[in-house]
């Protein structure tokens, strides 16, 4: 926290941008949300962006480093939604 805390000091700090934006621009579909982790899941699970950091992590990481590439100083975590009532 103290190195945050001076970075901070001295300059602006950038934020990343929109996950969930960025997400969807790999046009994902079912079989990625589901992976070999949740292929018998009985519900639906497209969309659930917050599973590809487990089925599909790869993706989640070149997002990161795309944020990171473009100067992002502090990048959020992949969780939209990732609590036991929502999941």
């Amino acid at each position: 926290m103290a190195a945050l805390e001076a970075a901070a000091a001295g300059r602006v700090l950038l934020l990343d941008g929109a996950m969930g934006t960025m997400i969807q621009r790999h046009e994902l579909g079912e079989a990625d949300f589901r992976g070999a982790l949740y292929a018998d899941h009985d519900h639906e699970l497209a969309g659930n962006n917050d599973l590809l950091s487990l089925t599909r992590p790869e993706i989640i990481r070149d997002i990161h480093a795309g944020f990171l590439d473009a100067g992002a100083d502090i990048l959020t975590t992949n969780t939209f939604n990732a609590n036991r009532v929502s999941q």
